[in-house]
């Protein structure tokens, strides 16, 4: 079931991972980077093809107020989305002109779905403080190291 199908979770945002689909890991693999991750992470709906090639899994962290769903795509959509990002991130002293070379050519991404865990009615500003963006950031920097692929931020517009 994904997080959004859930009440007790709200979508905050999306990341991606982008790679080459050469560098598909298998279920076994992604499960076995991220259960050496530092935290108490809870791995469920985990999804393979029928080659044991990752699909989809989530991830939760109760400490952290979070879920990550994280979903394989690749292809012609991906492509684009690359092409497209490369030129919009244009070269700069804040663009990292090795990572936006690497954009074109990619095929293939992870897309990482944040999601806030919902409590009994906290106000706004102490949501704000009970979610905790950890899980997120050591989950992408995993991904990214397995697949050796470029993490992009599009809220900030940033390559990760």
């Amino acid at each position: 079931m994904s997080t959004f199908q859930s009440e007790r979770f709200q979508w905050r945002e999306t990341y991606f991972v982008l790679f080459e689909s050469s560098r598909r890991p298998t279920l076994e693999q992604v499960k076995q980077t991220l259960a050496a991750l530092p935290g108490h992470f809870q791995i469920t709906d985990v999804l393979a093809d029928e080659e044991g090639r990752f699909e989809s899994l989530t991830v939760l962290s109760p400490d952290d107020f979070a879920a990550l769903d994280v979903s394989y795509l690749a292809g012609d959509e991906v492509v684009e989305q690359c092409a497209a990002l490369a030129e919009e991130f244009k070269p700069s002293e804040s663009v990292d002109s090795a990572k936006l070379a690497r954009l074109v050519g990619l095929d293939a991404r992870f897309d990482v779905m944040h999601f806030e865990q919902l409590v009994d009615t906290p106000s706004e500003e102490e949501s704000d403080e009970m979610l905790d963006p950890s899980t997120l950031l050591i989950v992408l920097d995993a991904l990214i190291e397995l697949t050796g692929g470029v993490g992009v931020d599009p809220q900030s517009g940033s390559l990760l």
